[in-house]
């Protein structure tokens, strides 16, 4: 199948020619759906709290949080480039005719070129963009009243001026601020400041990034955080990783054969965001906060995230605790049967563990080495909004080929609508996976579990793309927070809608919570 060049190829990306027939054999038996049991809700598999018990939660965090190392983790390599698909497309066929400005004006929807345009100044880039127009003999108000708006995009999304199709949403300004707009890259880098420093005021937060721009990241970050080191009273750790070459996946034709680039070289595509549990399971702190770089808002709405960031983490932190506690009794060997029922019961009831009817039968060492391995994993606990339909994942009970059921967060795209009991689960489905959650990810020893023990390797997925002009089928690992956590303990926790902001499309950054006042 594979020519020496080939072999050299898929050497150098640190990747075994029996690495690669696993990849393809994966896409001609294609992977599984999930099996959906039941929708996490309230009450069954979600926790929703009172007023009180947050207050309570968010103190346990404040109380505690000095003892750990903490980490801010933001995967941001993602390009911004889709943001701005309406106005590319825009702009090849925008021609200035009274024909064009009547189709330009036929739709003011929020998603549309006219609300872009419309509301131009409401933009944190605005006065930038601006001011470089200018700097050309450009007036942009001017030339969006006469309905010229070509020469607006050319500055704003090419080479020709700003160039922010090129550039990641880490390194985008988001929101305005009387003294400077700022990047989201910043604002993650003040949140920060809030929840993940430990004893020193040592805030660390580390960024997964492209290599094309890494070194704009860590100009930006070098040449602002000194801003926020004084305005927080903190001291930065920034760090960066990319992924791994090896996480990359094979492309192959429709038949399933490789696909080969125009020069005869294969064709590789990385492997999705389920590749950064290898740059998650590099790191070394205790606790790993976990958010994306899109999903974040300006100082006038930050409260309610503050508090439920330590809301969950506080959550984690007792429920780590007692875990340690419950594995030293379990790794002596000699729990006693009190114990052995109280362990079982914190699993059950607290870790949402799922206990099969076989446990009763077990005598007393086997029930010891069962709750052993159930406790001794690595534990996320997840913020999950209610669903305001918003497309994508959320929180699930699924069952597995041996009637084992576990709490996962399931993607659409796992999912088998034309199962009408599958789909008849997820009708039923009430919150959504806003990507917000904090891990713990040493054991009760001290040591650093392997993440990589913990992926379900069926639960990756294959898409149909194309290139030059030729169709391919692609392939994705199981997802960061999907099948690459499917072996952890996993808490859902319910969290306030305005915790979830992301941005989708330039547009987004004219919503009301992200603009300076509402």
């Amino acid at each position: 199948m594979f020519t020496e060049k080939d072999l050299v190829q898929i050497a150098e990306k640190g990747l075994t020619p029996e690495k690669i027939e696993t990849q393809i054999d994966n896409f001609k038996v294609e992977f599984p759906y999930i099996n959906l049991y039941a929708p996490a809700t309230p009450g069954n598999g979600l926790n929703s709290y009172t007023e009180e018990k947050v207050k309570e939660l968010a103190n346990y965090f404040d109380d505690n949080y000095k003892d750990y190392e903490i980490l801010k983790f933001v995967p941001a390599s993602g390009a911004a480039s889709r943001m701005f698909k309406h106005l590319f497309e825009f702009r090849q066929s925008y021609n200035n005719t009274d024909k064009a400005i009547k189709k330009y004006n036929s739709d003011q929807s929020f998603n549309s070129v006219h609300y872009f345009f419309t509301n131009i100044n409401k933009f944190a880039f605005y006065g930038q963009l601006k001011n470089l127009m200018a700097n050309d003999g450009l007036e942009l108000d001017n030339l969006i009243s006469k309905y010229d708006f070509n020469p607006v995009l050319d500055y704003f999304i090419t080479d020709k001026g700003m160039n922010y199709a090129s550039f990641p949403k880490g390194l985008l300004l988001f929101h305005d601020y009387p003294d400077e707009p700022r990047t989201s890259v910043e604002e993650h880098l003040v949140e920060g400041a809030n929840y993940s420093t430990d004893k020193d005021r040592i805030s660390r937060v580390h960024l997964t990034v492209s290599p094309e721009h890494q070194n704009k990241f860590v100009k930006k970050v070098e040449g602002k955080k000194g801003k926020y080191e004084e305005k927080y009273a903190v001291n930065y750790r920034v760090d960066f990783s990319q992924q791994k070459p090896y996480t990359d996946i094979i492309a192959v034709t429709p038949e399933n054969e490789p696909f080969r680039n125009n020069d005869g070289s294969l064709l590789f595509r990385p492997g999705g965001h389920g590749a950064l549990i290898e740059n998650l399971n590099d790191l070394k702190g205790e606790i790993v906060f976990v958010k994306n770089i899109d999903n974040i808002v300006p100082d006038r709405l930050r409260d309610t995230t503050y508090v439920y960031k330590k809301v969950i983490g506080g959550l984690l932190l007792k429920l780590q605790a007692q875990t340690f506690d419950y594995l030293d009794i379990l790794d002596s060997g000699n729990a006693t049967e009190d114990e052995l029922n109280h362990i079982l019961e914190f699993a059950k009831n607290d870790l949402m563990i799922f206990m099969p009817d076989a446990y009763e039968g077990y005598d007393e060492m086997e029930k010891i080495d069962f709750l052993y391995n159930k406790l001794n994993r690595p534990m996320r606990v997840c913020g999950m909004v209610k669903n305001e339909g918003e497309p994508g994942g959320g929180p699930f009970w699924v069952i597995d080929e041996d009637d084992n059921k576990s709490l996962q967060i399931v993607e659409s795209s796992q999912m088998d609508m034309n199962n009408e009991l599958q789909k008849e689960i997820v009708s039923k489905s009430t919150h959504f996976n806003p990507v917000d959650l904090v891990c713990g990810v040493k054991d009760f020893k001290g040591e650093n579990f392997d993440l990589k023990d913990f992926i379900d390797p069926l639960t990756g997925f294959v898409s149909l793309k194309s290139q030059n002009g030729q169709s391919l089928k692609a392939q994705e690992l199981p997802g960061l927070w999907n099948g690459a956590m499917a072996d952890w303990i996993t808490v859902f926790v319910e969290a306030p809608i305005i915790t979830f902001n992301p941005v989708k499309t330039i547009n987004d950054l004219l919503r009301l919570q992200h603009q300076p006042e509402a």
